[in-house]
């Protein structure tokens, strides 16, 4: 079954036409091959650029096909932000016991 989604690029190899694509609902990453059938033709994809595209569940992987560019350069420090350390501190939220 295939659904639209948005995502944003991660990493992409313009010789290649391979990108790795974080996607909208924080699922596993998707991977998109010039293999695939796609409307997106001579514009290259590069990391940080939000798209749309169709996304197809297979056993081992997430596939993107279709791609359609929303917005080139919509994140270009994505991929840096997520290599950082994370600030110091805590976000945690501790739960109150259950009782018995």
């Amino acid at each position: 079954m295939e659904e639209r989604m948005y995502g944003v690029v991660l990493w992409a190899d313009e010789m290649d036409s391979k990108a790795v694509i974080w996607c909208e609902d924080h699922g596993n990453l998707a991977y998109y091959s010039a293999s695939e059938p796609s409307i997106h033709q001579g514009v290259a994809l590069d990391a940080g650029d939000l798209i749309q595209f169709e996304l197809r569940e297979e056993p081992d992987c997430r596939l993107a096909r279709n791609l359609q560019h929303v917005n080139a350069g919509f994140a270009p420090d994505i991929a840096l932000n997520l290599q950082s350390k994370p600030a110091s501190g805590s976000n945690v939220v501790q739960f109150p016991a259950l009782r018995a």
